[in-house]
């Protein structure tokens, strides 16, 4: 089992900034992929084991994934925030098997991100 507990989450103006983190614990080094979703399971971006990172479009030069694995820790810094960019965010941590019918996911409760006009 793996657990994760994001945070980091607020209301921010347009333009502005918001750093989220998400702590893992539990089963940790079974994790192939980190990554961040938005509203209802729409991808913002993930990073591998590798530190292979892939963005959404529309979030590409805006937002910044990465990991700290020291930590246990997974980021997502979000810079020239948008309103459209607000939703509940949350972490993803997922198990990948060749056959991908078995695959896993983790997900943590998710932190909301409110961008003002």
């Amino acid at each position: 089992q793996v657990q994760l507990v994001e945070s980091g989450g607020g209301l921010v103006q347009a333009g502005g900034s918001l750093r989220l983190s998400c702590v893992l614990s539990g089963s940790i080094s079974s994790i192939n992929i980190l990554g961040w979703y938005r509203k209802q399971r729409e991808l913002v971006a993930t990073i591998t084991d590798g530190g292979s990172t892939n963005y959404a479009e529309s979030v590409k030069g805006r937002f910044t994934i990465s990991r700290d694995n020291a930590k246990n820790t997974v980021y997502l810094q979000m810079n020239s925030l948008k309103p459209e960019d607000t939703g509940v965010y949350s972490c993803n941590g997922k198990i990948l098997y060749s056959d991908s019918r078995f695959n896993v996911d983790y997900w943590g409760q998710g932190t909301q991100v409110t961008v003002s006009s």
